[in-house]
């Protein structure tokens, strides 16, 4: 098992493939433990501070119960109680590092976790920004193990947005060998410096993993393992919902594109999904749909994480 221990999760980039597989396996090994006792191991007389500039029912509850299943005490801070009256992040930080053992923030811009990483002495956790969300890959890839054994040599399929899914999808197939084609329209590809970065970790690590950035939602489900959607206009967007929906129009998860995926395929959304637009009734609902075991397993990777670095 890696050391972990005051690690920051920022990007997902920041892991190694090693690093990952400790996270992947502590997680596993908790919500065994959890299932058969309710509890796990307990780490007592921490605190997290738990700060949502942007709010997100999933991550809050998870968080919390994460913390609370290890013990941790949970403060939760929002928009008003955080980085308020004009103070800077500087100091904003370094009165929080006295108070809690771990901050988690979910919030708008990535450029603020990193200057809240650069000064914190204790470690952060980027719960979603605009450009990376590492807590929902990890739980993507534990969800992906689980129901298909293994995640180096699968092929996953991302259709839709460009957005901070797309970019750390890349990242966690690069650390762990699994190919990603990533379909948008033109105007809302993916970041090409995360591309690059992608490429660069896979080649670093020797993993495998290969990269693809397409037009065609088709040529990218052909043959995959794993589908992936997630809303056409992500929190903070919803001005461009109209623009947005005649983009994104064509790149719609039907049933009959997922009839082009690989024999016994697999269908994921990080969620709050928008029905009958980035996705039909009927692939949210089949069978072959995870999206809420992939939900529950990010209470399982947070848990995992903050047992690790705490």
């Amino acid at each position: 098992m890696q050391n972990l221990h005051g690690m920051d999760l920022l990007t997902l980039g920041e892991l190694t493939p090693a690093d990952v597989s400790t996270v992947l396996e502590r997680a596993t090994a908790q919500k065994q433990t959890r299932a058969l006792t309710r509890r796990v191991p307990t780490m007592t007389d921490k605190s997290a501070a738990l700060i949502f500039m942007k709010p997100s029912m999933r991550t809050r509850v998870s968080f919390e119960l994460a913390c609370v299943d290890l013990g941790i005490h949970p403060v939760v801070l929002g928009a008003g109680d955080a980085f308020s009256r004009n103070e800077s992040i500087h100091d904003t930080v370094k009165v929080l590092e006295r108070y809690v053992e771990c901050i988690v923030i979910r919030t708008f811009a990535q450029a603020d976790v990193e200057q809240i990483a650069e000064h914190s002495s204790v470690p952060v956790v980027n719960a979603l920004t605009d450009d990376f969300h590492p807590c929902q890959v990890l739980a993507d890839l534990l969800t992906i193990r689980e129901h298909k054994g293994h995640i180096e040599g699968l092929t996953l399929a991302y259709v839709g947005d460009g957005n901070n899914m797309a970019n750390t999808l890349m990242i966690g197939g690069a650390l762990t060998g699994m190919h990603v084609n990533i379909a948008s329209p033109q105007g809302f590809e993916p970041r090409a410096d995360v591309v690059s970065t992608a490429v660069d970790l896979a080649a670093r690590h020797g993993t495998g993993a290969v990269i693809h950035v397409m037009r065609s939602p088709h040529e990218a489900v052909a043959g995959a393992d794993v589908v992936v959607t997630d809303t056409w206009a992500s929190m903070g967007q919803e001005a461009e919902h109209a623009q947005r929906a005649a983009a994104f129009a064509g790149y719609q998860v039907t049933e009959a594109l997922m009839a082009e995926a690989a024999e016994g395929a697999i269908f994921m959304h990080c969620l709050p999904a928008h029905r009958g637009e980035e996705v039909t009734n009927e692939v949210i609902d089949a069978p072959y749909s995870v999206v809420f075991d992939e939900a529950e397993n990010r209470l399982h990777v947070q848990r995992a994480w903050l047992s690790l670095v705490v």
